[in-house]
């Protein structure tokens, strides 16, 4: 099957794989290890077990366990009983979570009743329970215009949007010949939330390939234990990996992903100084860099990244995926000229059916565009890009981004570019404050090398114009993501506020093992005056940061402090004490 065609069912590409390779692993988590055949049969039980709670054909059945073979089998006997899966995430906070289960309409769930959020009426059952139809059949399979997964994104008023994909969006999607190709000896490394979109690729595009499908422990737990042994452990082929992960983990270990095959990245902009860094790395394989919103199903333009790439300002998003169709149009949907930024636009196979109870939002995302005279169903991203001579894509920003800034038209993505086409720069953020005519621009910027602010600031003001220059320049050690790969501006500007008001009640560190963190967390952090009262995490510290600070302390001071300990002695004193500790039993041995 071709990414042309739109016939077929997710159970179909299944089960073509489980006839090709029915003895074969397809799914482990560590613990279990299924084949082909046997998550086959699973699954088909678990169907049955949904049908006699009276589940069928447009349906939707919330999933909510740990990332597991469970889950797995969970998803594909939704898919059996002719349901569409609705996968939470069970780390998400309960509201969350509750707003997914009873935003989707799921009257049943897959999972533990007595982790039920409060409001939600929907009947519950455990996963275990498929064992008391093993052996049955589902003989109404779904049909590829049926719903087969509900995905949640944020929304603009805060309600979350609940994307309806079927069955031919993701098979157009797990078999498209664009995208990087797996075959039957892969073993792709499963990582991301299950209600982030990324899981499209890990699951359906693995096992369309008769490859195996590896649940890997958590990205914190897979620092701490060595990222790069993990990877040989677990004997990972594949793997996509949310930007911000890639842009933590080569910083401090470039071999972390050496032993891949493929790397695809995806969820934010990929940036120059990582690839160079990968590039130069042991790593041989294929880097991929995805884009694509999630009402495209996961992605619809790929670009495998070239030495030429890393010396350009910009890491392109690359050219349609086979089938899909990209078009730059201007306000009034008109294709712009080459070179000319424009709102991404984007048709195909995998353009989803729309908002889930959303037929106004449905309407206003979900345009028909003239294509040579013919009518096409399309989606506004809200994205920017310009197109090079060769066809090639290069991301922008946003359209909602514009804004005034005393009386200019600014795009703070241009800014972003700019800003980071600097050496020293690994990433910038560029946002809009203030209201009316007191509307400026900050930039948050994370530095890859030693640089000032003033120096920044002169580099800045010479090459841009005056109405473009930030009007302050916040550093950063690392930009801030959402759990879905995605820069967190509630976080940045959340960052900002800290900042301004964080100037009293600072106790100075009194030892030396106080003083050598105390420098090590504000290189980290960014921040001036840390005392020994202050947390790590309260002052922006996360396990990506804290996977660092292990590093530095191993190759300064020679001592392994393990990394749980520094998760547990978050206090900047204690954490001195932990240090101060290890350091005496490295002495004595």
């Amino acid at each position: 099957m071709t990414a042309n065609q739109s016939n077929g069912t997710l159970v179909d590409l299944f089960t073509r794989s489980r006839r090709r390779h029915g003895q074969r692993p397809a799914v482990g988590d560590g613990t279990t290890t299924l084949c082909y055949d046997e998550l086959d049969h699973r699954s088909d039980a678990v169907a049955a077990l949904l049908r006699s709670h009276g589940v069928g054909a447009e349906d939707r059945v919330g999933v909510c366990l740990p990332r597991s073979v469970d889950f797995a089998v969970a998803v594909l006997g939704i898919l059996k009983a002719g349901a569409a899966y609705v996968a939470v995430d069970p780390r998400y906070p309960d509201a969350r979570r509750g707003q997914m289960l009873v935003g989707s309409g799921a009257d049943v769930v897959l999972g533990d009743p007595s982790a039920r959020p409060a409001g939600v009426t929907a009947t519950f059952v455990s996963i275990s329970d498929w064992s008391g139809f093993a052996g049955r059949g589902v003989d109404q399979p779904p049909l590829p215009e049926n719903a087969a997964s509900v995905l949640f994104t944020s929304g603009s008023a805060g309600e979350p949007k609940a994307i309806v994909l079927e069955h031919r969006n993701l098979v157009s999607f797990a078999t498209n010949p664009s995208l990087p190709r797996l075959g039957p000896e892969d073993r792709t490394g499963q990582i991301s939330s299950v209600s982030f979109d990324a899981f499209h690729f890990e699951m359906w595009n693995t096992l369309a390939a008769g490859a195996q499908l590896v649940i890997l422990p958590a990205v914190p737990d897979l620092l701490a234990a060595d990222f790069q042994r993990q990877m040989k452990r677990y004997g990972i082929t594949a793997m996509l990996v949310p930007t911000m992960v890639v842009n933590h983990v080569v910083r401090e270990d470039r071999e972390a992903f050496a032993s891949l095959r493929v790397l695809a990245v995806g969820g934010d902009v990929l940036q120059p100084a990582a690839c160079r860094a990968l590039l130069e790395s042991r790593f041989d394989g294929d880097l991929y860099n995805l884009y694509g919103p999630a009402e495209i199903t996961t992605a619809c333009t790929a670009h495998l990244v070239t030495e030429e790439d890393v010396a350009a300002d910009v890491v392109p998003i690359g050219t349609p995926l086979a089938g899909v169709t990209v078009r730059l149009l201007g306000p009034g949907l008109d294709e712009v000229p080459a070179g000319e930024r424009g709102e991404i636009v984007v048709g195909g196979p995998g353009l989803a059916r729309g908002y889930l109870g959303r037929a106004d939002l449905t309407a206003e995302r979900f345009v028909t565009v003239q294509i040579d005279g013919t009518p096409v169903r399309m989606y506004r991203t809200g994205d920017l890009a310009r197109r090079r001579a060769d066809g090639t894509l290069l991301f922008v920003g946003r359209v909602d981004d514009q804004v005034k800034i005393r009386g200019y038209r600014v795009e703070p993505g241009e800014v972003e570019q700019a800003v980071r086409r600097y050496p020293e720069v690994q990433d910038a953020v560029v946002l809009a404050g203030g209201e009316g005519d007191g509307r400026t621009l900050v930039a948050f910027v994370a530095l890859a090398d030693a640089l000032n602010v003033k120096d920044l600031r002169g580099r800045v003001e010479r090459d841009l114009p005056d109405y473009m220059v930030p009007s302050r320049l916040v550093i950063l050690d690392e930009i801030p993501f959402t759990p879905h790969g995605k820069r967190d501006v509630v976080a940045l500007r959340a960052e900002l506020e800290r900042q301004d008001a964080r100037a009293e009640g600072v106790v100075a560190p009194r030892t030396e093992t106080e003083r050598y963190l105390a420098a090590l967390w504000e290189e980290l952090l960014n921040i001036e005056q840390v005392g020994r009262d202050d947390d790590f995490f309260a002052l922006g510290g996360h396990s990506l940061l804290a996977f660092r600070m292990s590093r530095r302390i191993s190759r300064e001071l020679d001592v392994r402090l393990p990394f749980n300990e520094i998760l547990d002695n978050a206090t900047l004193k204690d954490l001195a004490g932990e240090l101060d500790s290890a350091r005496t039993a490295g002495a004595v041995q």
